[in-house]
This record gives C-alpha cells, sequence and structure tokens, in this order.
C-alpha cells in the first residue's frame, strides 16, 4: 500500500523498472486506486497536458506486462467522463474504465442517501414508511444562516459567527447523545459532532471557540434538569423520541433520567478541535475515546472518517456534485446507535442532496444495463444528469463530456413538484389538460370499451394534440428534464413511434369529485398527494406516478407484481412502441394517508394536475438525443468551484 502522491508513485515506478524482465514477465499485477476520482483524473488545463500524480498512474500501468486497474469512489462523475480515447501526441491510454463498471450492493445497517431522503415510491398514493427516508434531517433557517456565516469572502477575516437556536438545539441534542450511548455501555468508543458551515480557516478558530465558550458558560445550567438550559435539553431529547421506525435499532430506548445521570461525564471528556490544513489541534481517534465536538472544512470532504459520528451542523454548500457528496461525512455504519444521528442543514441543501440521490440512482440504472444487456462502457456511456446551477465535477476533468445525454426513450418522467401557491400557474395547467381531453373526445378517440368500468382513456390521440399540451403546461422549474426546450424537441422528432399517443386519467377510486370539470371529462375524482414536509414555497410530493399507472392502458395484458422496468417491458411488448401520457387531478387539501412525521397536507390554493410519461424505446438505442443549454455558473462560481478542488486535493494530501 502507497500513499497516492508523486514521490511514492515515482519510487514504484523505478523499482518496477529495476525487475529483471523474466521476473516481471511472470508477475500478475492488481493495481487498486482508492478515492479514483480524487487527484487519479487528468485536471490539467491544457489538453494534451498530464497531471503529475495522472501521468504516473498512467506511465506506471503501461510498463506492467501484466495489470489489471480497478479504482473505487462513491463519485465517479469525473471517471465516467475522461476521454476513452488517446489523444493524437499521447502515449499512454487514460483511466477511462473501458472494461467494466459496477455498482457495489449497499450492505446491511449502511445509512446511504436512500435512507436519508427515500427512494420513489411504487405507490404514490400510498407511500410505505421505508420508501420515505427516515426522519433525520432538521431545518437550519435563513436566518441563522446568515448568523453563520460572512455573506462573500471580503468579510471572511472579520466575521464573528453568532451562537444560534438550530446551533444550541444540535449541541444538546449531541450531549444527550453521548449519554444515551454511555448508558448503552459505549463509553469506551469515540463519539463525534462534526459542525461545518465555511470553508474559510479563520472562521473556523473563531466558530469552534465560540462553541466552546457556549458550552463553559452553561455547563453547571446543562446538568441542572430544573433550568432552563436543563429543560431544553429534556424537550429536545423527548421531542426526537419515537421519530425513526423501531426496527432501525437493536439497541435498547433511554430514559431522560439515564441522560441526566451520564452528563457530566459527557461535559468533562468534550473537545473542541479544529480540523483543517492549517490547524495544530487536530482530531486523533487512535488513542482513547474521544467526545469530540469537531468544525472544520475542506479536509472534512474527503478520505476522512469521523468516528462515532452522530449529529452534523451542516451549510456548507458546493456547487460540484462530488464535492458536496463527499461532505455528506454522515453516511456509513452506526452500530448499536442507529437511532440516534440528526442533521441540520438548510432547505436548499436539502433539495440538492436530494436531487443528488436521484442522479446516484440513475447511474446505477444505467450501469445496471451493462449486465442486463452484455455492454461494457466502450459501446455506451454512462449519462450524468445535470442539475440547473450545479457541475458535475471540476472543468477541467470534464473536457471529453458532451451534452448529449437527454433521451426519452425506454424512460418514464413525471412531475412531483409544484408551485403549489400560485393559483394562476395552476388554472393554467389545469385547463391545458382539459382541452387534451376535449380535444380527443372531439375527435373521438376514446376508447368505448372501456364505457361502464370508470375508466378514461383516449387511443391514438395524435402528435400535435400532445405538442400542444406540453407548449401550454409549465412544469416546476427543477424539473430540468421535463424543461419545454428539452422535451418538445424529441416529442417534434420526426420518429414515427411518437406519431399516435394514448390518454389516460388516473382517479382515485373513492376520491372526492373536482370542483372543475377537466374538459369534456366532467368533474373528476381527485387522487391523493401528501406533499413533504419542509418550510418551502414548492410542493415536493416526490412521486405523481404508481408502478401500476404503467398498465394503465393493458390492464389484463400486463401483470402487476413487476419491477418499473419489467412492467415497462411487458407493455411494450403487449402494445408495441406506443408512448402513454397519464393526467393525474390531485386534490389541493391531499392530507397524508397514515400518520407521518415527513408528509404534510398539500395545502394548495387549488386542485392541482400532474402529469407522467411512458416512453417507448429502450434505453440503450441511440438515435434522437437532445440537449439544454443550462445556464452557465458565474466567474465567481467557477473561481469558488477550482478553490474548492484545491482545497481537496491539499485537505487529501495529494499535492
Amino acid at each position: 500500500m502507497i500513499k497516492k502522491n508523486v514521490s511514492p508513485l515515482g519510487q514504484l515506478r523505478h523499482a518496477v523498472q529495476r525487475t529483471l524482465p523474466a521476473v516481471l514477465s511472470r508477475l500478475r499485477i492488481l493495481v487498486i486506486d482508492d478515492e479514483c476520482d480524487q487527484a487519479s483524473v487528468n485536471s490539467a488545463r491544457g489538453e494534451l497536458d498530464m497531471t503529475a500524480i495522472n501521468h504516473r498512474i498512467r506511465e506506471l500501468l503501461s510498463i506492467l506486462p501484466a495489470v489489471s486497474y480497478v479504482g473505487y469512489t462513491a463519485t465517479p462523475f469525473a471517471n465516467v467522463l475522461i476521454n476513452p480515447y488517446r489523444g493524437d501526441g499521447q502515449e499512454l491510454d487514460d483511466l477511462y474504465p473501458r472494461d467494466f463498471i459496477t455498482a457495489l450492493e449497499k450492505p446491511a445497517r449502511y445509512f446511504g442517501t436512500e435512507e436519508l431522503f427515500g427512494r420513489t415510491p411504487t405507490d404514490a398514493e400510498n407511500v410505505l414508511p421505508e420508501e420515505e427516508g427516515l426522519d433525520m434531517i432538521r431545518d437550519v433557517s435563513p436566518e441563522d444562516e446568515r448568523l453563520m456565516q460572512p455573506r462573500n469572502r471580503r468579510e471572511r477575516d472579520t466575521f464573528q459567527p453568532n451562537m444560534t437556536d438550530s446551533l444550541k438545539r444540535a449541541i444538546l441534542y449531541f450531549l444527550a447523545c453521548c449519554a444515551a450511548r454511555r448508558t448503552r455501555g459505549d463509553a469506551r468508543k469515540h463519539m463525534t459532532m462534526l459542525v461545518h458551515t465555511s470553508a474559510f480557516v479563520s472562521a473556523h478558530e473563531r466558530l469552534a471557540a465560540l462553541i466552546e465558550g457556549w458550552v463553559d458558560i452553561h455547563r453547571h445550567e446543562i446538568l441542572d434538569p430544573s433550568s432552563e438550559m436543563g429543560r431544553a435539553l429534556a424537550d429536545i431529547w423527548e421531542e426526537e423520541q419515537g421519530r425513526l421506525p423501531s426496527e432501525v435499532t437493536d439497541a435498547p430506548p433511554i430514559s431522560l433520567e439515564a441522560i441526566f445521570t451520564h452528563l457530566p461525564e459527557v461535559l468533562e471528556a468534550l473537545e473542541f478541535p479544529v480540523e483543517n490544513g492549517a490547524s495544530d489541534d487536530r482530531i486523533d481517534y487512535y488513542g482513547p475515546p474521544r467526545t469530540y465536538v469537531v468544525v472544520g472544512g475542506s479536509i472534512l470532504a474527503r478520505g476522512l472518517t469521523l468516528e462515532g459520528l452522530m449529529v452534523s451542523y451542516f451549510l456548507r454548500t458546493a456547487n460540484q456534485y462530488d464535492t458536496l457528496l463527499q461532505m455528506g461525512r454522515w453516511f456509513g455504519y452506526r452500530p448499536r446507535y442507529e437511532d440516534l444521528p440528526r442533521i441540520w442543514m438548510p432547505e436548499d441543501l436539502k433539495f440538492r442532496f436530494r436531487a443528488l440521490a436521484a442522479v446516484e440512482q440513475e447511474i446505477r440504472n444505467d450501469i445496471e444495463q451493462y449486465r442486463v444487456q452484455k455492454l461494457t462502457p466502450m459501446d455506451i456511456a454512462v449519462r450524468v444528469r445535470a442539475i440547473p446551477g450545479m457541475a458535475i465535477t471540476a472543468a477541467t476533468k470534464m473536457r471529453a463530456a458532451r451534452q448529449c445525454a437527454v433521451s426519452f426513450w425506454g424512460t418514464h418522467r413525471q412531475t412531483f413538484r409544484f408551485e403549489h401557491r400560485d393559483q394562476r400557474r395552476l388554472r393554467r395547467n389545469w385547463d391545458a389538460a382539459a382541452e387534451l381531453v376535449s380535444r380527443a373526445d372531439a375527435l373521438a378517440l376514446r376508447d368505448q370499451s372501456l364505457n361502464g368500468t370508470g375508466v378514461k382513456l383516449w387511443r391514438g390521440v395524435p402528435r400535435s394534440s400532445i405538442q400542444r399540451f406540453l407548449e401550454t403546461f409549465a412544469a416546476h422549474p427543477t424539473h430540468a428534464d421535463l424543461d419545454q426546450a428539452i422535451l418538445l424537441p424529441f416529442v417534434a422528432n420526426g420518429d414515427s413511434r411518437l406519431d399516435r399517443w394514448n390518454v389516460g386519467i388516473v382517479e382515485a377510486e373513492r376520491g372526492k369529485g373536482s370542483d372543475r370539470p377537466l374538459g369534456s371529462a366532467g368533474s373528476v375524482k381527485l387522487v391523493t398527494r401528501a406533499r413533504l414536509k419542509e418550510n418551502t414555497e414548492v410542493a415536493d410530493i416526490k412521486a405523481l406516478m404508481s408502478k401500476g399507472d404503467i398498465r394503465f392502458d393493458c390492464r389484463n395484458e400486463v401483470p402487476a407484481d413487476g419491477g418499473w422496468e419489467e412492467m415497462k417491458a411487458e407493455r411494450l411488448q403487449a402494445l408495441g412502441q406506443v408512448p402513454l401520457l397519464l393526467l393525474y387531478p390531485i386534490d389541493r387539501d391531499s392530507p397524508p394517508q397514515r400518520e407521518s412525521l415527513v408528509r404534510a397536507p398539500l395545502g394548495a390554493v387549488d386542485d392541482i394536475v400532474g402529469y407522467g410519461i411512458v416512453f417507448p424505446g429502450s434505453v440503450t438505442e441511440g438515435g434522437s438525443f437532445v440537449s439544454v443549454e443550462l445556464q452557465p455558473l458565474s466567474a465567481d462560481e467557477i473561481e469558488e468551484i477550482a478553490a474548492e478542488e484545491e482545497a481537496q486535493a491539499e485537505a487529501a494530501g495529494v499535492i
């Protein structure tokens, strides 16, 4: 095992070169590159230039007669965007994964994006608790953000952070968690809280001193159950009990009395290290058990495991996918304290992580196609969906990337975010759906064989009617792939598979009738879609479509027990290349179907209509691709991304 740095790699190269050719020819070498997206990927500015570490690795692989190179990373965005072909004037192959890519299965008891942010529900009207994501994320208000972070770089040397209510709650909860773990017999284990608010080194020292001073001032009150601070700690602990499913952990629940019994030893053990490239007071998990409130920056963003991490107070955003995901140090294993971890973060950061969780799942689905179709990454490239306002990775690692990744063949798309307070937009969308239905009826396209069943379905709706609907319907701007600039050119392409569509209205069996008619369909039975409980002007219902809706126009021919992809394949076999557009009239109230800690009533100002589309074809086929001109990042954002990349590399010790 060697450190991924220029000098050790150079020494290894010399050792290989000094090996006798007869000996070297008999060796079979496996090179394992951990964090292979960091430093290994060429990020030189020039098209034909190579960074030193990238050059050393490529050179090493070229002089080994029999070698396999395997890279591991949790954020493979940069790796799949490497140019797979040797450029003119280059003698060494780059590190594109030309032979295989595989996504490792998630181990049991692992806390990852799915546990925190959930997965796409199978039945959107009856979302299961295990599909929701665990109730572990707490909000940091915009006001608290302003009190914790300088507004710009100019203020970084003079800015003094404040103790906000959210930070106080996070600290008190962490102290209670440490006491709970001691009650469970984990006194000899490390326990950590992460505070990551800024990239600026000067801010870390001030914030650590502020937190330590606040704890010192209130130390005696914290230990007194009858004091204001003691009651606040007790209230927080009681509020957090029972918010996760009981099966999350086998560890026993902890009483409030036990918490206060062990609080004195928690406060006695508490330390406040600063972890950044300039700090002398670093964390140390190699000695006796530590109880840390760690304040830090970029060095916390990669390759550093925070032992016993229970509470994260996280304001530090980033404009790159890989950087942001690597900052999420809370992913991992939490043996015997799976019920305790909590994360405090702002709403916009939560949205970014949820969007990245969806991108991660899309990449896994793409990678799965290699196995199903017996393909390699040289046959079809992994696609990484762009999120407006974010970069996938550093610009110097994306020279080979091309904007051609949006193809709808073989996919299903849906609206699941709505501006539920904008009555004008809601009514305009309702009218767009009503016009589509009325025109289909005027063309006598309703499936008369379904009369009396309550199913409203129109077959053979012309492409022009679908285009008119998509031109009029305004999807929420965060649905980048449903933007009219992307979707309409695809629908308008000359492929005959999109000439005739099936259109249906998905209604609740016992839903209440809509106040307004949906065109010639009249009053329709509204479906229920509760929103995620977030303090935002956008209603996120997470999923509009249910898996069974894929068989809306062929119920008797497609079994209901398959997965999403299996059911799409069955529908394709039953009906042929027929696209399906489904309209969903949604009850403006839409209370949660069961008591929920993460769902709230939709609370819209009017009934909402959303839509889902099932496209024919296969996700692996070529043909019509479209791209979108995303708003470019500003010069300040580009500079910030470059600085973040450099800080990460320095923190990881690779430059």
